[in-house]
C-alpha cells in the first residue's frame, strides 16, 4: 500500500504569489487544497469601496481550476474586524502606528486558518510568504529571510507561534520575485501577469487620516519646533508617524519638517528640519509583547541584530536582560524613526528570533547615523 501523499491547505489569494505556492506544491506531489480567505468586505462600511474581494475569489478559482485542486472558502470578516482591525484603531487612539500585516498573520493566517486546517485533518498550510523554514531533527522550526531580500517577509512573521510554524510551508520562499513570475508563466496560471496588491484593503483610496476619522474624533493641537516654538496647528497626532515628512503645515522655514515626537499629554507634535536631525535618531527603544519564534526564548545578554520597520537595513543590538514581557534594546548604531506601535525583530543571520511592539521611549541619539 502506498503511503497517503502529504496534504496542505494554501491560503490563495488571488495573487501571483500564492498561486505560484499552489502550484509548485501540486509538482512536488502533496495533496493540495486552495482556502481563500474573506477578511474584508464594504457591506457595513461607507469609507472604502475598494475591497474587491469577489474579483480576488474569482481570480482564486481560475487558478485552482486549472492546477485542478479543490477551493474552499473561509469567511473570517467579523474575526478580522475584531482582531486587526479594531486593534488597528486602538492602536492609533493610543499614540502608536500600528502594523496590520503583523497581526492578520498572527490571529488569521497562522491562527483561524491552521485552526481550519487541523480541523480538516490537514497537515501543512503553505501561504505565499517571501520566507523559509528550516526544521531541525527533533521537528523544530526556524523561521528564516527569504532569499529575495527586496520582498523578504519573515518581519511580518515573528509572531506565528513555533506550532504554527512547525506546520507551515513557504514555497516561494527560494526565489526571487523574478523568478516567481517566470514560474508562473512556465505553469500557464491565469495571474502570471497580474499586478501586486498595493497597501492596505480596507483602507482603499482614502487617506490614513481620513480613515482614522472614521472613529476616531479630531483633536486638534499644537505644532512646535525642538524649542517648543509654536509654528502650526494639527487635527490629531493619530494621523501622524515618527520621521513622516508629507502632511505637516508650518509658518515658516524652507527646508522640509519631520516628526520627531508626539507629545501625548500636551498634545503637541514636535517637528525637526532636516532629514539627518538629531531628534529622529534613537540610541535605544523598549518593547513589549514579546514573542520568540523558537521553542523558548534566547539567553540574555543577547548580541543579535534589529529591524524596527520593514526593509529597513538591520543594525547591530544588544539586549541586556528581558524582564517579564518587556525588554531594552541598545542600538550599536543610532536608528532613525523609532516608532511606538512598529515592531522591533531581532535576527542572527538568516533566522528570525521574535521581537516585540516598541513603546514611547528610547533617548534620543547625540548625533545622527554616518
Amino acid at each position: 500500500m502506498k503511503d497517503k501523499k502529504p496534504t496542505v491547505l494554501v491560503g490563495m489569494s488571488g495573487g501571483v504569489d500564492s498561486s505560484v505556492s499552489a502550484a509548485l506544491l501540486v509538482e512536488q506531489g502533496f495533496s493540495v487544497v486552495g482556502g481563500f480567505i474573506k477578511n474584508w468586505s464594504d457591506s457595513k462600511d461607507v469609507w472604502s469601496g475598494e475591497c474587491q474581494w469577489k474579483g480576488e475569489r474569482r481570480d482564486a478559482i481560475r487558478v485552482a481550476a486549472a492546477l485542478n485542486i479543490p477551493l474552499l472558502t473561509f469567511d473570517f470578516e467579523e474575526e478580522y474586524r475584531r482582531r486587526v482591525v479594531d486593534e488597528l484603531f486602538r492602536g492609533y487612539e493610543a499614540g502608536e502606528t500600528p502594523n496590520p500585516d503583523v497581526l492578520c498573520n498572527q490571529s488569521i493566517k497562522f491562527g483561524l486558518f491552521l485552526e481550519e486546517a487541523k480541523k480538516l485533518g490537514i497537515q501543512y498550510v503553505a501561504t505565499g510568504h517571501y520566507a523559509r523554514i528550516e526544521r531541525d531533527s527533533d521537528g523544530a522550526a526556524r523561521l528564516l529571510r527569504g532569499v529575495d531580500t527586496d520582498k523578504d517577509q519573515s518581519y511580518f512573521l515573528y509572531r506565528v507561534p513555533q506550532e504554527a510554524l512547525r506546520m507551515s510551508l513557504f514555497p516561494i520562499g527560494h526565489l526571487k520575485k523574478s523568478e516567481v513570475r517566470e514560474e508562473a508563466r512556465r505553469l500557464g496560471l491565469p495571474v502570471a501577469e497580474k499586478p501586486d496588491s498595493q497597501g492596505i484593503c480596507f483602507i482603499g483610496k482614502l487617506d490614513m487620516q481620513d480613515f482614522l476619522r472614521t472613529r476616531i474624533p479630531s483633536t486638534p493641537g499644537e505644532i512646535t519646533d525642538a524649542d517648543g516654538t509654536g509654528i502650526g496647528s494639527h487635527e490629531g497626532l493619530d494621523g501622524f508617524t515618527i520621521g513622516q515628512r508629507a502632511g505637516i503645515r508650518v509658518s515658516r522655514g524652507a527646508l522640509p519638517w519631520y516628526v520627531a515626537e508626539k507629545d501625548l499629554k500636551q498634545n503637541r507634535l514636535i517637528v525637526v528640519q532636516g532629514e539627518d536631525h538629531p531628534m529622529l535618531y534613537r540610541s535605544e527603544t523598549d518593547a513589549r509583547d514579546l514573542h520568540w519564534t523558537g521553542r523558548s526564548a534566547p539567553s540574555f545578554p543577547l548580541d543579535c541584530e534589529v529591524q524596527v520597520r520593514y526593509r529597513q537595513d538591520p543594525v547591530r543590538c544588544v539586549i541586556p536582560v528581558q524582564t517579564g514581557i518587556h525588554l531594552r534594546v541598545d542600538f550599536k548604531t543610532p536608528v532613525k524613526a523609532v516608532t511606538a506601535g512598529q515592531s522591533a525583530v531581532f535576527y542572527q543571520g538568516e533566522e528570525c528570533l521574535g521581537g516585540g511592539i516598541m513603546l514611547h521611549s528610547g533617548h534620543v541619539a547625540a548625533q545622527p547615523a554616518i
